[in-house]
């Protein structure tokens, strides 16, 4: 695969996990104001496992979903962290 065709597949798939995961958050709070069955937790941290945990994050910050959670509030910074150091020890492997 040409590079920048690997570029914009990598940041078409971060782009559209981050929605996803975010889109999972706020259907699961909706589901809670209404009492309805909600998205599983291990679900939630799936998608943010996969690389949605930025957009997660900042959706349950923002929609005041979970946020007493310290599994969400604690869990996805550090998913967040050790993706980025993943991803520049990637970025260093290959470009060395």
């Amino acid at each position: 695969m040409q590079e920048p065709i690997l570029i914009a597949a990598i940041v078409s798939y971060i782009v559209l996990i981050n929605l996803l995961a975010s889109l999972m958050a706020a259907v699961d709070k909706k589901k809670a104001v209404h009492n309805k069955r909600r998205i599983s937790e291990n679900s939630l941290m799936t998608a943010a496992i996969l690389g949605g945990a930025l957009g997660e994050y900042f959706t349950m910050k923002k929609i005041h979903h979970k946020t007493l959670h310290k599994k969400f509030m604690i869990g996805l910074p550090l998913i967040i962290a050790a993706q980025i150091i993943i991803t520049v020890l990637i970025l260093i492997k290959v470009t060395a």
